[in-house]
């Protein structure tokens, strides 16, 4: 799916340390809590859930953690409160 390819490929050369951070470079992702985050994909036609571990002072970097990809139906059919990240 080259609209994923291309959300990987700008996610990968950011940092974030807060949600703020997130949402000035992607005013459309809907912040679900403090880490996880949805974002549409392909005008969206598609969702991606993640879990950011926003980078720290002590960090070398923060990490996006992707929980889930599914179509916008799916999505709607979904519980955000029955996902969560257990890493």
């Amino acid at each position: 799916m080259d609209a994923l390819m291309k959300w990987y490929r700008v996610v990968s050369t950011l940092q974030w340390t807060d949600p703020a951070d997130l949402k000035r470079d992607f005013p459309s992702a809907s912040l679900i809590d403090g880490h996880r985050v949805v974002f549409n994909i392909k005008g969206n036609a598609y969702r991606l859930l993640v879990y950011v571990q926003y980078k720290q002072p002590w960090m070398k970097q923060g990490t996006v953690f992707i929980k889930r990809v599914m179509t916008h139906a799916e999505y709607d059919k979904l519980d955000m409160n029955d996902i969560h990240y257990e890493g």
